[in-house]
């Protein structure tokens, strides 16, 4: 991994992080070793930022990675509450104060630790003020469970709003080489000297059959994937990709595209790809 970082308040990370949700859902015994191993082997090549969330493997994936990390010596464990999973494949998000409160509780519980270093509001719930949602998350702050507050999935607006009731370092929105639907989002977070977390930071593969992105892979030496990460890096330098993966090859190749230089040409033919909205 190459030595590009980024301040996260106050805490300093690498800008290639892992997204951990793909480590939990396993089917076999065997399988939880492996989600271990590889938790692990993202320290070991240098990855100190992990997103997980409550309502991943409802709580497992933090216990999993409890059990493989803790005590986190210098890695960031960046968590999420206020979207729940009432049945598989749904999700509803639950902004009631009482309830993020006692997300946040159990959160602390299964991280087996005292304070959560960042803490995003894993969606705004139109059904509660959002005020009401941010003061909770401000008084887990001023109670010192939490050290930092981040969220999902905004908007611009909502971001503004925000930021008058909680000192917002982090946003975590859907983006990629060709899902660029918060572009604004992202530029007012470069802007603003915000974190910028994308999800799904590869689109599923979606593009990887592209003529073109097939050619500056081969240009650059490098696999379709790690083109679509290494160009998010040169996107912004507030951007931190979390590619998941329950594979430890795929995780060092995703890492391995920190250090991928592209040229300006090849940057410019790899937007074009996706047309802005």
């Amino acid at each position: 991994m190459n030595t590009s970082r980024l301040k996260i308040g106050e805490l300093d990370v690498h800008r290639m992080g892992f997204g951990a949700m793909r480590l939990t859902g396993y089917r076999q015994a065997d399988d939880r070793a492996d989600a271990i191993r590889v938790a692990r082997r993202a320290v070991e090549l240098g990855v100190d930022f992990i997103d997980t969330a409550d309502a991943y493997g409802i709580g497992a994936n933090e216990e999993l990675l409890a059990e493989a990390l803790h005590p986190y010596d210098g890695v960031l464990i960046a968590t999420k509450v206020g979207h729940t999973r009432p049945s598989p494949g749904e999700w509803t998000p639950c902004g009631r104060p009482e309830y993020l409160r006692q997300a946040a509780e159990l959160c602390l519980r299964r991280l087996r630790i005292e304070r959560i270093d960042l803490l995003q509001l894993h969606r705004v719930d139109p059904a509660v003020p959002f005020a009401e949602q941010l003061g909770a998350l401000a008084q887990l702050v001023a109670e010192g469970k939490v050290r930092h507050i981040g969220l999902s999935e905004v908007s611009v607006p909502q971001l503004r709003e925000a930021r008058q009731y909680v000192d917002v370092v982090s946003v975590q929105n859907r983006y990629n080489l060709t899902d660029r639907r918060h572009e604004d989002v992202l530029d007012h977070c470069t802007t603003e000297g915000i974190a910028f977390v994308p999800w799904i930071p590869i689109a599923h593969g979606e593009h990887a059959a592209s003529q073109l992105l097939g050619m500056i892979a081969a240009e650059a030496g490098a696999t379709a994937a790690q083109l679509s990460l290494a160009w998010l890096l040169h996107r912004s330098p507030v951007v931190v990709p979390i590619p998941g993966t329950s594979s430890i090859r795929h995780l060092e190749e995703n890492v391995a595209a920190a250090g991928l230089e592209l040229t300006p040409d090849q940057l410019a033919r790899l937007a074009a790809l996706s047309p802005l909205p």
